[in-house]
């Protein structure tokens, strides 16, 4: 169960950074199963198509979407990036004293903010 949320998870952040990339009708299939959680059926019968046909699309837009990962490392930046900005803030919680305590609580809003917006 872990295993299927993860999955769901990585194919979600995977569509959020190179969804754009497939044809109007791959992203309203993966969106369907991946963001919506509908079956391969119902999705056959909404789109007018097989299941198999539903089936094959949400594996070759998996597919798609891991090769513009293994090329592009957006996601994985991204993730980075993150983990950076919190390390970021934990020392700089650590590390706030007196005179300096409203940089430091400005640094660590702006932080805030940043990390809000990734």
């Amino acid at each position: 169960m872990v295993e299927a949320v993860e999955e769901i998870v990585e194919l979600s952040m995977l569509y959020d950074f190179y969804g754009e990339l497939l044809s109007n009708h791959k992203k309203t299939i993966f969106e369907e199963y991946v963001l919506n959680d509908l079956s391969l059926t119902e999705i056959a019968d909404m789109e007018g198509i097989s299941r198999q046909g539903v089936h094959d699309i949400v594996k070759r837009c998996t597919k798609q979407l891991r090769e513009y990962e293994a090329a592009l490392h957006l996601v994985e930046k991204f993730r980075q990036m993150k983990e950076k900005l919190s390390k970021v803030q934990e020392l700089l919680k650590q590390t706030e004293t007196g005179a300096e305590s409203a940089a430091f609580e400005e640094a660590s809003r702006l932080l805030s903010e940043a990390m809000e917006t990734l």
